[in-house]
């Protein structure tokens, strides 16, 4: 008897998890991995600045989901089965430890993403996994039971099919998927930072602190870190914003006001009153020269020079009008965006193949049986933090024991 063959195209993270767990749960079956570029594994390598940001230290499957713009509802009852805690046992059953980080990012304890891709290769290798790189699919037919995937080469016949091409090969895969009946959402970037014109943002290139963001008339706001760049502004609370608000973004063309608060939760009043604060306790002292909290001083001296406030004034002599602008400036400041910057090593989309054309039970296609989906070719999206290679984990893992049972 012929044994069962899976063939699986993308060699990312999604399409090494479903060959492996396919392999192991089914020895019987010959797992086929197809590659189109020269090498395995290649986002991987570079995400996390080259450290990998693996998964993030969420384990409540329910709470785990709402990180996700897209793909919220049917990922909850995916987490249940594989989330982030088995994760973080799956990769040191296999000699890999992970470590956890403030704000709740894992990374493998060596530091360096190598150790995730080749614990990877040599769990599909000791599984018995084939790889094919530099292999093209042209095309993919169903007959007689099988699918056939034509090359450049030839054909390659399987019993059961699963693209797993990701974000930034979105096209090819949604290209095939559309041939057996699935109407995939155009993709658009996710995850970016954001360009400004404003003169005086690139002179506080390389620092960080907290903020509130929102994106005016979008009902988009976020808190957390925020980076300035040469370029605009970046960071934590500005890739969520760009996550959450992706289409939005895309739609109005990255043309937009971001209004900034770098006293997150504060009104204007309560402004004031800080700065009266700072006035009773340093009446002598420069106004420049005593940043109000915690706030880096080239950013205070920015928001004295947007509220007027000239550099000669000593507190005991800030007027109410100075001090009403500088309190305005501290609590809403608008820097107008321009465009979009991406991290093409570590691009994320938004859109592919819907959820609703999709068991997220077993990760088969409503459309056609025996073709499975997994990672970001669907319309599934998180924030950053290690979201999106939770999702590829997830749904790989289940999509690779659901092909292995039904070839049982």
């Amino acid at each position: 008897m012929t044994a069962p063959t899976v063939g699986i195209v993308g060699g990312g993270a999604a399409g090494f998890f479903a060959a492996v767990a396919c392999a192991e749960a089914n020895p019987e079956a010959k797992v086929h991995i197809f590659e189109q570029s020269a090498h395995f594994l290649t986002k991987v390598a570079k995400s996390g600045g080259g450290r990998c940001n693996v998964t993030h230290s969420c384990f409540d499957s329910r709470l785990l989901a709402t990180r996700f713009p897209r793909g919220e509802r049917p990922l909850v009852a995916a987490f249940h089965r594989f989330q982030a805690q088995d994760t973080v046992e799956w990769f040191e059953r296999r000699g890999v430890r992970l470590k956890t980080e403030g704000d709740g990012r894992m990374f493998p304890e060596s530091n360096r993403s190598e150790s995730i891709v080749n614990c990877l290769l040599d769990a599909a290798s000791s599984a018995g996994v084939v790889l094919h790189s530099k292999a093209l699919v042209t095309e993919v037919g169903f007959d007689g039971g099988q699918f056939s995937c034509g090359f450049p080469d030839g054909v390659f016949l399987c019993d059961r099919f699963l693209l797993a091409t990701g974000g930034s090969r979105v096209a090819s895969g949604a290209r095939i998927a559309e041939s057996f009946g699935h109407h995939p959402v155009p993709p658009v970037p996710s995850l970016f930072s954001f360009d400004s014109d404003a003169l005086w943002v690139p002179s506080l290139a390389g620092m960080s602190c907290e903020v509130e963001a929102a994106v005016e008339g979008m009902g988009l706001k976020q808190s957390g870190p925020m980076l300035f760049t040469h370029r605009g502004v970046s960071g934590p609370a500005i890739l969520r914003l760009s996550a959450w608000g992706a289409r939005e973004l895309e739609a109005c063309g990255y043309r937009f006001s971001l209004h900034v608060s770098f006293l997150p939760g504060a009104t204007q009043p309560e402004a004031e009153a800080l700065l009266q604060r700072q006035r009773d306790l340093q009446p002598g002292k420069l106004v420049m020269n005593c940043p109000l909290g915690g706030l880096p001083a080239r950013l205070w001296e920015q928001l004295c020079r947007s509220a007027e406030v000239p550099s000669e004034i000593r507190w005991t002599t800030l007027s109410r009008a100075h001090r009403e602008a500088l309190a305005a400036s501290l609590v809403r400041t608008t820097i107008p965006i321009v465009g979009k910057s991406l991290n093409k090593d570590e691009f994320v989309t938004c859109g592919g193949i819907p959820c609703n054309e999709v068991t997220f039970k077993t990760m088969e296609s409503l459309k056609q049986p025996g073709l499975f989906f997994a990672g970001e070719l669907l319309d599934v999206d998180g924030i950053t933090g290690g979201f999106n290679f939770q999702a590829a984990w997830t749904t790989g893992w289940i999509a690779g024991h659901a092909m292995a049972a039904e070839l049982a």
